[in-house]
């Protein structure tokens, strides 16, 4: 089974999709937010290196991300394929990612860009702070979020697509999870004859 990159904007459903599909095929699933919170709990070296950068209100670097990203891969299956959630998020990430795989033997796989308008997605992030509680998800927040969103990460849509791996799913078209799910299903399996 090939990796699985899962790509889109805050509140386009990569969690949702991602445990999904590694249900379905069997496959490890790599939630960088989970991966943290994890390393962090465990106290291990990489946690508390982490843990340092956080505090301090810092982005992880990458090269440490891709640290604690490699020993999560190396303790999953082989052969069973990873889905990666929330990362990469530049250009420079996938790039190390990318890296990283190669020295295992392994490759990227295939992207799936999931395509949503800002409409929806704002109505899916107002609904899920109201759901969950979460007062930090305001209507001005998430502006913010889309605007970096679409300055730092959107332009790996593009390097995904010269690397030939990209495939898009595009919610106006399909217009239900079992509709974005069924397309998705149907291109994994193409991509995994």
């Amino acid at each position: 089974m090939k990796n699985i990159i899962i790509f889109g904007a805050p509140g386009s459903g990569k969690g949702t999709y991602s445990t999904e599909i590694a249900q379905r095929y069997g496959m490890g699933h790599i939630s960088t937010g989970d991966v943290l919170r994890a390393e962090i709990k465990n106290g291990t070296e990489l946690g508390k290196l982490a843990k340092g950068y956080i505090d301090n209100g810092q982005l992880i670097p990458d090269e440490l991300m891709i640290n604690i990203l490699a020993t999560t891969y190396d303790a999953l299956p082989k052969g069973k394929g990873v889905i990666f959630d929330g990362f990469p998020r530049t250009i420079a990430q996938a790039e190390a990612l990318k890296k990283m795989l190669e020295e295992r033997g392994d490759n990227l796989g295939m992207m799936i860009e999931l395509i949503v308008s800002e409409e929806v997605l704002m109505f899916r992030l107002l609904r899920r702070a109201t759901q969950e509680g979460r007062a930090d998800d305001n209507e001005e927040t998430i502006r913010k979020r889309f605007a970096v969103y679409h300055s730092q990460t959107e332009p790996l849509s593009k390097w995904f697509a010269a690397e030939g791996i990209r495939h898009t799913f595009d919610w106006d078209i399909c217009k239900t999870k079992e509709g974005m799910l069924e397309a998705i299903f149907a291109e994994i399996e193409k991509q995994n004859k």
